[in-house]
């Protein structure tokens, strides 16, 4: 199988693809929406995509572009620890120099947003699209007086120096990726951990319906069905106007989940299955505990 991610090489996500598809062929995407664009042109079989991460929360990219772009089903997640490592290139090292400009991607430049307040007050920072590709960027140039934030992986990929370890403001940093596919194909998926099976609903509700939400939540309430996640995110058709992405901690079902689904029809809701799948981990057994409490 052809299996992207978001590269370059090094990043967080080649991570979460290498340890679902240890034998397969993986191929680093410019972009998110890239490798899912892949994935439905059939020029990919699947794709690894980071779905939510512990400190900034949802990757609005993956989920909006999911939505509304590329719907493809969810076939597995995977929760990956997140140690941000500050990057530098040996020959600015050499020299004494300090970084005038700090590359990396969004989220992982907000996650080490206290260290470099701390450390760094006088540096940029610059986007990237990802953190592999702000390593890359800093081997291909050597003279310039700028770090990065990437992983040990990177580091070894690019011959940078790491300067500062595990710089994340919070011990507890994890982001969970989504294996996504194609209706017409099945792929065995298996990680190291297995933390819990998933299901995926997209929900939208009527219009003008009062209190449509409070009975969305209790046709899943009384059937005993646990929701480890409920989020909102705009249709993009108007001011005001969302669905609601809802995580059930247990795969489709013959019976409960079926029935919630059609007693929310039955309300005027429109719901769209999006994966029933299971959740790996690539930690040890007692830190899944600590991701699942």
């Amino acid at each position: 199988m052809k299996v992207g991610f978001l590269g370059p090489k090094g990043t967080f996500t080649e991570m979460a693809a290498t340890a679902l598809f240890p034998k397969e062929e993986l191929i680093p995407c410019q972009t998110i929406p890239l490798s899912m664009d892949k994935v439905a042109n059939h020029d990919l079989d699947l794709t690894v995509v980071p779905i939510e991460n512990t400190i900034e929360g949802s990757v609005n990219i993956t989920l909006d572009y999911l939505i509304h772009k590329q719907r493809l089903p969810i076939i597995a997640g995977v929760t990956v620890t997140i140690a941000q490592q500050f990057l530098m290139h040996p020959v600015q090292l050499e020299k004494g120099n300090q970084p005038e400009r700090v590359l990396s991607h969004p989220h992982a430049l907000a996650q080490c947003h206290d260290f470099l307040k701390e450390t760094y007050p006088d540096a940029t920072v610059e986007y990237t699209n990802s953190t592999g590709s702000a390593a890359a960027w800093l081997a291909a140039n050597p003279a310039e007086p700028v770090a990065c934030i990437a992983n040990e992986l990177a580091a070894k990929e690019y011959g940078l120096t790491v300067v500062h370890q595990n710089i994340q403001d919070y011990s507890s940093n994890r982001t969970r990726f989504l294996v996504l596919g194609r209706n017409d194909e099945q792929h065995d998926v298996c990680g190291p951990y297995k933390i819990s099976d998933r299901t995926t609903l997209m929900i939208t509700l009527p219009e003008d319906y009062t209190g449509a939400l409070h009975q969305v939540l209790s046709a899943f309430a009384w059937r005993k069905l646990n929701l480890s996640k409920i989020e909102s995110r705009p249709t993009k058709t108007g001011l005001g106007n969302y669905y609601f992405i809802i995580d059930i901690d247990q795969k489709m079902d013959d019976v409960l989940i079926p029935g919630a689904i059609s007693e929310l029809e039955v309300l005027g809701c429109k719901v769209e299955l999006l994966g029933s799948y299971t959740c790996y981990s690539l930690t040890d057994l007692k830190e899944k505990t600590e991701i699942r409490a």
